[in-house]
């Protein structure tokens, strides 16, 4: 079968964040159905963003926030190619809202798919302007969860026939070393820090466990996010230092600012008991660290976001309301007390898992763009005199 030529927009290696991750593991997992060499990728970038430009790539193409002047061979990059795949969300693109997105479709007219990363319930005029701008320039439009598409349709003016779900992708991470380096049971939270992820209710719940014998460490991986850097430098996590050392539990709760590439993360997530994901948003229909999470087989305590729900119903983790740690370290405290508990939760969480794997999700992509690029240009046959 012929190899499709996909051009990828979106934030990329080595930039920092959840998109970037999905971008490269995207265009990695199409890889049986794409031809690499000839799919570039369009590394959208902040000029605030310090991480280097990916020129030792041939395949990326840089395009910067304002600077106008390489935006017509970015243009002629996706010209050249069979699908173009968008990642969007709001804060990665220039303009208002991420507005240059729209111009930049406007400006193309390769078939193109737009992957949502996120759905507001209460956009503003101008966030559903955009949207809605973008839905109308692609041929397709895929949400990451059911609770996605629900509030799409249900809130945005979309074509629901032309809104696929593909969820979030996730490597199989079951087996392997760890970096284990506690015998007390470790809880962890990990992926970029910031105000929003909910990190102070987590730490009032972790002091509530002081009970338990042996008592749970609470693992707070990853950076602060270059964005909260850049404006207030250390600032944020200092507070939630000085938090814990106001709650008596200096001793259990530990911050690993380290960057870790995928086979450290991988690790780090296998050594820990439970994973916690205490986000304030209740916005949040697609969480790349919950796939994670249920891809290596285990149990979750989470706040009520529309994606914890979704996924997490069948039995592989707790749901706790938001803003309540006596409720969040209930569920940790269930997982810990409760041993059969905890793996049933593992065994649940590693079959919903499966769902996630990146073959399975790329596979489903290539088979989307495979289908659009028909619909925008089918095939000429030829007639018989």
């Amino acid at each position: 079968m012929e190899l499709l030529r996909v051009a990828f927009i979106g934030t990329y290696p080595p930039t920092q964040c959840g998109i970037a991750t999905f971008t490269a593991a995207l265009r990695k997992s199409m890889a049986p159905g794409i031809d690499l060499l000839a799919s570039p990728v369009i590394r959208v970038r902040d000029p605030r963003d310090a991480s280097s430009p990916s020129k030792a790539d041939d395949a990326v193409l840089e395009w910067v926030h304002g600077d106008s002047q390489g935006l017509d061979e970015i243009v002629r990059a996706i010209d050249d190619v069979d699908v173009l795949v968008v990642n969007h969300e709001y804060g990665i693109f220039d303009g208002p809202e991420g507005s240059a997105i729209v111009e930049l479709l406007d400006r193309v007219s390769t078939p193109a798919i737009a992957v949502l990363h996120t759905v507001l319930s209460d956009p503003t005029p101008l966030q559903r302007t955009i949207l809605e701008a973008i839905a109308e320039r692609v041929d397709a439009v895929v949400a990451q969860s059911q609770a996605a598409r629900r509030r799409l349709l249900g809130h945005f003016a979309i074509d629901p026939n032309r809104v696929d779900v593909i969820p979030h992708g996730a490597a199989p991470n079951f087996d392997g070393p760890t970096e284990r380096r506690t015998e007390h049971p470790l809880v962890l939270t990990w992926g970029l820090i910031g105000p929003g992820k909910g990190l102070e209710c987590a730490i009032d719940a972790m002091a509530l466990l002081d009970d338990l014998d042996p008592a749970p460490v609470y693992l707070i991986a990853g950076e602060t996010h270059p964005k909260v850097r850049a404006t207030d430098g250390e600032r944020y996590r200092c507070s939630l230092q000085r938090r814990v050392e106001a709650r008596g539990i200096g001793g259990r709760v530990r911050f690993d600012a380290r960057y870790r590439d995928l086979d450290e993360l991988g690790a780090l997530i296998r050594s820990c008991d439970i994973v916690l994901l205490p986000y304030q948003s209740r916005d949040q229909i697609t969480s790349g660290v919950l796939v994670e999470a249920l891809a290596s087989g285990k149990p979750v305590v989470a706040t009520a976001f529309p994606h914890a729900r979704e996924v997490l119903a069948s039995g592989a983790g707790d749901i706790v309301t938001h803003d309540d740690p006596a409720a969040m370290a209930s569920g940790v405290r269930a997982f810990l007390e409760q041993p059969e508990r905890a793996e049933l939760a593992r065994q649940h969480a590693r079959r919903i898992g499966q769902s996630f794997f990146w073959p399975s999700v790329g596979g489903a992509y290539v088979d989307l763009a495979r289908r659009v690029r028909y619909v925008a240009t089918p095939p000429l046959i030829a007639l018989s005199s």
